[in-house]
């Protein structure tokens, strides 16, 4: 088994594409602007590897951001890269966008430039689907996917992730500093899993799919879901936003007085919810679908 969790973003994305030819590659040096100022060090492709290649023989347009650069955070450069290569996608009628997100946000050295960045990419993941070609996150790094890249990754049609994968608007450390440790204690390694992680973000239905930490697994998972998608309404609809408010309010009248994700588990039914962060992720995804708790495609609508 390869770790996806401990691969590099051009080990991720070489590996699930066969024939990946990369756009802007690190000998073109192109660089972010911003970051020479505060004696920043810089990275030749700015932190996210940007192409095309196949997948099983379907033409697919992929962005893989590295996380050991800035944690994976979008500069303007960063998040052009991003808006460029799904613009190109919708240029040639690709197969499908796969995004492999590894972020902790948008980069604080750039500011606004990094957050106009992620609005572009927000844009751009949504033309990319009216234009008929479903966009796939894939989600399984070491910093999780945070910001305004969350928001990008649930715009997406469908989202995989493994169980070392989080998903979350706000950081444990930034919520931890804004209304301080009692609302939300950082440190609680356990505690951060339950709430971000990708077992708890698939029994409540905001990720599609969850595989083991295994760059085979996400690459058959990637596949699947492309083959999904095809059967289904790739564009944003206004019904599907309709669907997506409606599936949100219910989970705040469900579950909105809770303070504990195990109290969310046992509420789906789960005898023993103490015991879903010991299982494996096919184990896990039989018991969920034992208690048919069935996850919604509201990403995907």
């Amino acid at each position: 088994m390869s770790s996806y969790l401990e691969a590099t973003a051009r080990q991720r994305i070489t590996t699930l594409l066969d024939q990946f030819e990369e756009f802007l590659p690190p000998s073109h040096k192109v660089i972010s602007p911003h970051l020479a100022q505060p004696d920043a060090p810089v990275a030749f492709d700015d932190g996210v590897v940007v192409g095309q290649g196949r997948l099983q023989g379907k033409m697919v347009y992929a962005a893989a951001q590295e996380g050991r650069f800035t944690g994976g955070a979008v500069g303007e450069v960063h998040g052009a890269k991003l808006v460029g290569l799904m613009r190109r996608a919708v240029l040639h009628n690709a197969d499908a966008v796969l995004l492999l997100l590894d972020t902790g946000g948008v980069r604080l050295h750039e500011a606004n430039a990094g957050l106009i960045a992620v609005s572009e990419v927000m844009r751009a993941v949504l033309e990319v689907r009216a234009a008929g070609i479903p966009v796939i996150v894939l989600i399984g790094g070491s910093n999780g996917c945070f910001g305004g890249m969350g928001i990008v990754a649930r715009c997406a049609n469908a989202i995989v992730m493994s169980e070392e994968a989080r998903l979350a608007m706000s950081g444990p450390e930034v919520i931890e500093t804004a209304n301080g440790v009692e609302e939300f204690d950082s440190r609680d390694r356990a505690l951060v899993w339950r709430t971000t992680g990708g077992k708890h973000r698939y029994l409540l239905g905001d990720c599609q799919m969850l595989v083991a930490d295994d760059v085979a697994a996400f690459k058959q998972a990637a596949l699947d879901m492309v083959k999904a998608c095809a059967q289904q309404q790739v564009a944003l609809t206004l019904e599907g936003l309709e669907q997506e408010q409606l599936m949100l309010t219910a989970r705040l009248q469900q579950f909105g007085d809770y303070r504990e994700p195990m109290q969310i588990w046992s509420a789906l039914g789960i005898a023993e919810p103490q015991q879903l962060p010991m299982l494996e992720a096919q184990a896990f995804v039989a018991l969920a679908h034992r208690h048919r708790i069935t996850t919604t495609t509201g990403a995907a609508s």
